[in-house]
């Protein structure tokens, strides 16, 4: 059938109308999502964080008192001291962690050691526990009746600063390591080349090529790993004695004396350092990002001196070997009578009581609220997570409201859990928000875990988006496709390596979390980590142990899940990338 041109330009027209009515609705389809998530972020993130901030300002009877909560906290020497004790401890732990981190990267990287997969893998282990149960197992090792202290009779003191920093030091370790295994895996093997064909010596070659190169890496692992030690609550909580720091001072200040005002005030103090390393290390990210080009020769290992060869060979050899270690005494100490009295085995540690109510099951319930938990954190966190990662990464236009969203993703990562906790407290546990029934459900759990691990999945989402090309969007453009049609279509099968990735750290995160959810737990709904530490204060610690290999073995069961779903999903619908 055959139109005139006055008809065919109609038509067109026509088509125009069409298309630009369809991507209006859309185009207010967006908006609404953008406003959506936004406003959720803000309900569940900048405004529990203010309402905690007001509260600082205010006494007891909720009267503004201006400064005089922070003269009060400053002005005593016992309450004060807890500041200066969580620098002190941050500063140690970070220098401590990122040295031994970046020589065990360096061995897994850049030099021929037998075993290479198996220490990396080890290396991860730490991930899979609670600090507060790394810090029961050291008090079994390292304690007065420890292990190590009845077969040498040497006391290390393991309860105050030195407990709290060998804590640290464990839990911290793989997250220093995966990020100076990153940084050392960008360098350039031309430079290297380059200074040989020069006779540069092998140290200079290190200062100048391997610690420049990998400043960017090590300055980030330094953030990131004081920021761990300075908000953790766990490990000081069960190991620190009477060496309190600023996580243990509010956990204090609320539960021991109802001073939530006060709580508050060390709250915001908290919060003050940690969001000072969050913003260094973005500003360090973004350098690092700016090193890399697209002609890199990625640097391989090589054989080095049989000194430093087998030197850091046998370090590696002997991290890894405290790294199981601690896995053994939680083991031992789970099915152990009465430690270190009587080590007959049982099952009786398997059933306790949890926050004074007593269950049928013993650990398994409390277990089981856990599972259930981070199933629910891992499934709905991950739909918003990597949806709203796409809408700021794919859309065009709306720059402002995509720059507002991605600045509110990203905050959470500069907020420790103990002020989010109380934070939520302020806000939610009042009758006048309309949010209230939240508080004390099992929701609350579900939303506060969700928005404190917020941003790490986002960022990986958001890095997984990056390598799709944009012409996806135009295509589906030009054939009249809906967005929505594209996501689900087109998006998500190409990324489901990374969709699984990022459940995976939902899900496995949830099931260690203590922080962020000591606050707002009621008897019912307590969680395993939380179990571990009311039994730890009861003295049940043979019962708490059982309850940190009910984690672990959860975590580890887990971490093998997603990792077969994952290689299932890239044999059947990730065949094209090996193309």
């Amino acid at each position: 059938m055959e139109y005139s041109a006055e008809q065919s330009v109609d038509i067109q027209k026509i088509q125009k109308k069409i298309v630009r009515q369809r991507l209006g609705i859309e185009d207010y389809l967006r908006r609404f999502i953008f406003i959506l998530i936004g406003l959720g972020l803000f309900i569940f993130l900048i405004y529990p964080i203010s309402i905690n901030l007001v509260n600082s300002f205010e006494n007891k009877a909720g009267e503004f008192v201006g400064l005089e909560n922070y003269f009060d906290y400053f002005s005593s020497s016992t309450t004060s001291a807890s500041l200066y004790h969580s620098i002190y401890i941050s500063m140690m732990s970070m220098g401590i962690t990122v040295v031994l981190a970046f020589i065990y990267a360096y061995g897994v990287t850049r030099i021929t050691i037998p075993g290479k997969n198996i220490l990396r893998g080890i290396a991860l282990l730490p991930i899979f526990m609670p600090s507060l149960v790394q810090a029961l197992a050291l008090i079994y090792m390292f304690g007065n009746n420890g292990i190590f202290t009845r077969l040498t009779g040497i006391n290390i003191h393991i309860y105050g600063p030195t407990g709290i920093i060998l804590s640290e030091v464990y839990y911290a370790f793989p997250h220093a390591f995966i990020i100076i295994i990153a940084a050392l895996a960008l360098a350039d093997a031309r430079l290297y080349e380059a200074a040989q064909s020069l006779r540069a010596k092998g140290s200079r070659m290190f200062t100048t090529i391997t610690l420049s190169g990998a400043r960017y890496g090590l300055l980030s692992a330094c953030f990131v790993v004081f920021t761990l030690a300075i908000t953790d609550f766990g490990a000081p909580k069960v190991v620190g004695g009477n060496y309190d720091v600023l996580a243990t001072d509010i956990y204090n200040q609320v539960i021991g004396q109802q001073n939530f005002q006060m709580g508050a005030t060390i709250s915001t103090l908290l919060l003050v350092p940690a969001l000072i390393a969050f913003v260094l290390d973005r500003l360090v990210q973004r350098r690092q990002v700016s090193m890399v080009s697209t002609g890199i020769n990625p640097m391989g290992p090589k054989p080095h001196q049989p000194f430093i060869q087998w030197g850091v060979f046998a370090f590696m050899v002997l991290m890894a070997a405290f790294i199981i270690s601690i896995y053994i005494v939680v083991i031992i100490g789970a099915f152990t009578q009465y430690w270190p009295y009587d080590l007959s085995f049982t099952l009786n540690n398997f059933t306790f009581y949890v926050a004074g109510t007593q269950h049928k099951g013993g650990a398994f319930v409390v277990l089981w609220n856990s599972v259930q938990m981070a199933f629910w954190t891992a499934l709905i966190g991950t739909m918003i997570i990597f949806f709203s990662a796409y809408l700021i990464d794919k859309t065009r236009g709306l720059n402002t409201s995509r720059s507002v969203l991605y600045l509110l993703s990203i905050t959470s990562l500069a907020i420790p859990g103990m002020v989010l906790g109380l934070a939520y407290i302020f806000t939610f546990n009042d009758p006048a928000n309309p949010l209230n029934f939240l508080y004390g459900t099992m929701a609350i759990l579900v939303i506060s875990t969700i928005v404190h691990y917020y941003t790490v999945p986002f960022l990986t989402a958001t890095t997984s988006l990056k390598q799709i090309d944009p012409e996806f969007e135009a295509v589906s453009e030009s054939m009249n496709a809906p967005f929505y049609r594209t996501f689900m279509k087109v998006i998500v099968p190409v990324s489901l390596p990374a969709i699984i990735s990022v459940a995976s750290y939902l899900f496995l995160n949830a099931m260690v979390t203590l922080s962020v959810v000591v606050f707002l737990f009621v008897p019912g709904n307590e969680l395993a980590s939380l179990s571990v530490m009311l039994l730890d204060d009861a003295g049940e610690t043979a019962q708490a142990m059982a309850m940190s290999l009910l984690i672990i073995v959860t975590g580890l069961l887990a971490r093998g899940l997603f990792s077969l779903l994952t290689r299932g999903i890239e044999r059947r619908s990730q065949a094209w990338t090996q193309r």
